[in-house]
């Protein structure tokens, strides 16, 4: 039984909409983030590797040749036929809004990419953000959302550094929905100070804004960070993976069965990462999150008295 019999997938989602296979190509576009260029703060979140930081968007390919070097890959390995381009790296919204609609457009500009995803900070996301992607979506292409939320807790927000609290991600949910802009919503299992009842909280708080999407992060350690130092000098201990896998599946059983999952779990390079190991095994993640739900005899939805049509 596959992971997307118990769980609804954000690619079975897009497989039954759009009568074929579709994928997400990642977009690195140069952009900043207003914790790291002053406007917020310095250095990022305690977790965020500042070696990847790229702040010379002229040294990176263009928009279009990025796209064609994620096609080659992904359709050797998936056979998709159809992408949604994935604005991934740092803020993807942060930066003037004729340059923001020339890159979504050039994006949008490829024959078989169908759409956008956009991920951004809650802290990111003015009117004009959020109108340019509904002139978007309104043209016909499919338009997410993608707000790096992690944690509902401001406690755990500023612990970590991040640079904004759920105030700010409420607006901007409010905002996005408000004008029927579908969002995906990344939560972080494992941070600092938190355990399966914070993340049970996060999601539960999630839910009562309302969300169309979620990703679920482990939170892991990399080299060139502030959480890096910490875990050095034994402040911080990751969870286990299994541990991980009990709360992914709380989480999942928790969720309404309508709500897609674009990601139950998420890898680090093993160039970078220092702990946990387990970050590097993406399948293994994903194996033991279906099979614990099979023991459980449980799906999406569970919790919420409901199940997903296999």
């Amino acid at each position: 039984m596959p992971l997307s019999d118990l769980v609804n997938t954000f690619g079975q989602d897009l497989l039954r909409r759009h009568g074929r296979r579709v994928h997400k190509v990642a977009i690195h576009a140069g952009f900043s983030c207003p914790n790291r260029d002053g406007a917020k703060g310095r250095g990022g979140c305690t977790f965020c590797n500042n070696v990847s930081f790229s702040p010379n968007a002229r040294a990176l390919p263009d928009v279009a040749a990025q796209i064609a070097a994620g096609r080659r890959v992904i359709r050797r390995r998936t056979g998709a036929e159809r992408y949604l381009a994935y604005f991934q790296a740092y803020t993807n919204t942060y930066g003037d809004v004729a340059r923001l609609g020339a890159l979504y457009r050039a994006a949008l500009a490829e024959p078989d990419v169908i759409g956008l995803s956009v991920g951004t900070r809650p802290d990111c996301v003015p009117d004009a953000v959020l109108d340019l992607l509904c002139e978007l979506r309104d043209d016909g292409h499919e338009v997410w959302l993608e707000l790096g939320l992690q944690s509902a807790f401001d406690a755990t927000l500023a612990r970590v550094n991040r640079g904004h609290g759920f105030a700010e991600y409420r607006r901007a949910v409010r905002g996005a929905r408000g004008r029927g802009l579908p969002v995906c919503t990344h939560l972080i299992v494992g941070l600092p100070g938190e355990g399966r009842l914070e993340a049970l909280t996060s999601l539960e708080r999630v839910l009562a804004l309302g969300t169309d999407g979620l990703k679920l992060h482990p939170l892991h350690v990399v080299r060139h960070t502030l959480l890096a130092k910490d875990w050095r000098a034994g402040g911080y201990r990751p969870l286990p993976m299994d541990d991980y896998i009990a709360i992914a599946c709380d989480l999942i059983e928790h969720t309404p069965a309508d709500i897609t999952y674009h990601r139950v779990t998420g890898t680090a390079s093993r160039d970078i990462l220092l702990a946990p190991d387990w970050c590097a095994k993406k399948w293994a993640v994903l194996n033991g999150i279906e099979t614990e739900l099979r023991r459980r005899g449980t799906t999406q939805g569970a919790r919420a008295g409901e199940r997903i049509a296999a």
